[in-house]
């Protein structure tokens, strides 16, 4: 079998590509290895639509993320996804965090969020009292998806527009080939089945490295060695001890967002996730000793809240590009000796904000 595209990953990134590349003039195949989309990093996170707060100015991650989040909300709007712009707030608890949120806010305003303005203690106590900080970062641009619905959304587009959406069907080994690569498959049943493509569109997630070492491409020497950040979740049964009206998250630490309150469209009520680094495995499973680090990250700013206000929820892994402060590597490999061959490697937060202008931008390279 033959195509001009072949992506791999059906996440709500390969879906996003898929549904931006895919024409009636275009063979595209999406190459999945789970029976379904989404079915690791884009189907267990916040889902958060992030306003672009956090990333280095002119970094992929602040571009895509603020370009993303306004095509997000208009094709939310226009299919009828499931949505709601709730807001945020990024909390300063401490006297020597203050001057970090003005930081903050400043680089937020670089990164085209014009919308983010401080508020004061005061201001805090009388929206809401539960909330304790000495000031705040307000993010009205902020928001949250039904991420299912989103997905469903993109492989509907994708196959409308002619693609070819595989599930069970894994990728085992790439060979570059005179005019283009030779990808080999397992289906469902077991059996290899070979595929000739132009181009490759790497959006594999949590196995996107091990994809790009197929081809022949020096995975440690390009910077592209992925480590897994897991992050759990803990819902919580005292609604009352947490604000409804908005998102509530510390300042970051380390390159990451901290453990902050989540909001989801059934009204659910969620603190997470407690992200920590684990050994490359797919394991979904939630280490119940680390919910009272979860409840002391919360209780800086949710005094309220309580250990038995919180039961395990669920759990997600993240790709991390090895290294701190990465961006996002979306690379066509011309200069490795791979034309055509595109890298899609370390897409976590903001990825799922991010996923419609990525694909505008793989669509770009093409």
């Amino acid at each position: 079998m033959d195509t001009d595209v072949a992506v791999i990953g059906a996440g709500v990134v390969g879906l996003a590509v898929a549904a931006e590349i895919s024409r009636p003039s275009r063979d595209v195949v999406v190459l999945e290895r789970h029976g379904s989309f989404g079915q690791d990093t884009s189907s267990r996170s916040s889902e958060v639509i992030h306003a672009g707060l956090y990333y280095p100015r002119d970094s992929l991650k602040a571009r895509l993320c603020v370009e993303g989040k306004e095509r997000l909300y208009e094709v939310c709007r226009k299919a009828g996804i499931p949505h709601r712009r709730i807001g945020k707030i990024v909390v300063a608890t401490r006297p020597e965090e203050i001057e970090e949120l003005e930081n903050l806010e400043e680089r937020a305003k670089g990164n085209g969020v014009l919308d983010v303005h401080l508020l004061s203690r005061e201001e805090i106590r009388n929206q809401d009292p539960r909330i304790r900080a000495l000031a705040a970062l307000l993010s009205p641009s902020t928001g949250i998806v039904d991420s299912h619905s989103l997905m469903k959304c993109l492989e509907f587009t994708a196959r409308n527009r002619g693609a070819l959406i595989s599930y069970n069907c894994e990728t085992t080994a790439i060979e570059k080939a005179p005019d283009g690569y030779r990808l080999s498959l397992l289906d469902a049943d077991g059996e290899r089945v070979d595929l000739a493509a132009s181009i490759v569109v790497n959006c594999a997630g949590l196995h996107a490295d091990r994809i790009a070492a197929m081809v022949g491409i020096d995975v440690a020497g390009s910077g592209y060695s992925v480590r897994y950040t897991k992050g759990e979740f803990y819902k919580v049964f005292s609604r009352g001890r947490i604000p409804l009206d908005r998102l509530v998250y510390p300042l970051p630490q380390s390159g990451f967002l901290g453990t902050h309150t989540v909001l989801d469209l059934a009204g659910g009520v969620r603190i997470g996730p407690n992200t920590y680094p684990i050994e490359r495995k797919i394991d979904y499973r939630i280490d119940d000793s680390r919910v009272r680090d979860a409840l002391a990250d919360c209780r800086r700013f949710l005094p309220a809240l309580e250990i038995d206000d919180l039961a395990p929820d669920m759990a997600g892994i993240s790709p991390r590009l090895e290294g701190e402060g990465r961006d996002f590597v979306i690379a066509e490999e011309s200069d490795k000796g791979r034309p055509g061959f595109i890298n899609l490697i370390g897409i976590d937060s903001p990825g799922l904000t991010s996923s419609l202008a990525i694909g505008r931008r793989v669509s770009r390279m093409i």
